[in-house]
């Protein structure tokens, strides 16, 4: 059997693709798997975008809105626990506008009084979604951060 270049490169494409749609399925089904079972843990909220957080401590200060620029210290994991950003690592908070970050981020912090530290579960359609983030952040990634909102700017 003889095909051409042109169609060589159609079955090579489309072989490739049912590959990352089974590797990026797994990578989903572990996610959802985790939310499902984090969700019911004692002390943790899952709300309706399916934003899951757990309250590690009570902050009393006012709290940002959509248009507001926060510091925060950060510490982010994989759910396998593997670092991908950290703030806290760098000895540095980072500032930033409430709608300049990642959707989970945004639902959270309008959620957060300053002062407050919590632990978010995002899914991976309120973090990076199908496209991922660099090197660290694969497609489909749920994704875990540790947040303390400092101050409103």
């Amino acid at each position: 059997l003889k095909i051409g270049l042109e169609d060589s490169a159609i079955l090579l494409n489309e072989h490739f693709g049912k590959l990352a749609a089974k590797q990026h399925e797994a990578v989903i089904e572990e996610g959802k798997a985790f939310l499902e079972a984090n969700g019911k843990r004692d002390g943790v909220v899952t709300l309706a975008s399916g934003l899951q957080y757990e309250i590690l401590t009570e902050g009393t200060g006012a709290i940002p809105t959509i248009d507001s620029t926060v510091t925060t210290h950060y510490h982010g994991t994989k759910i396998d626990g593997s670092i991908f950003d950290s703030s806290v690592q760098r000895g540095q908070p980072a500032s930033f506008p409430v709608n300049g970050v990642i959707p989970g981020w945004t639902e959270a912090l309008q959620l957060m009084p300053t002062g407050s530290k919590w632990k978010l579960f995002v899914p991976s359609h309120l973090a990076y979604g199908e496209r991922g983030a660099g090197q660290q952040i694969g497609p489909h990634t749920t994704l875990i951060f540790d947040v303390e909102l400092l101050e409103i700017k």
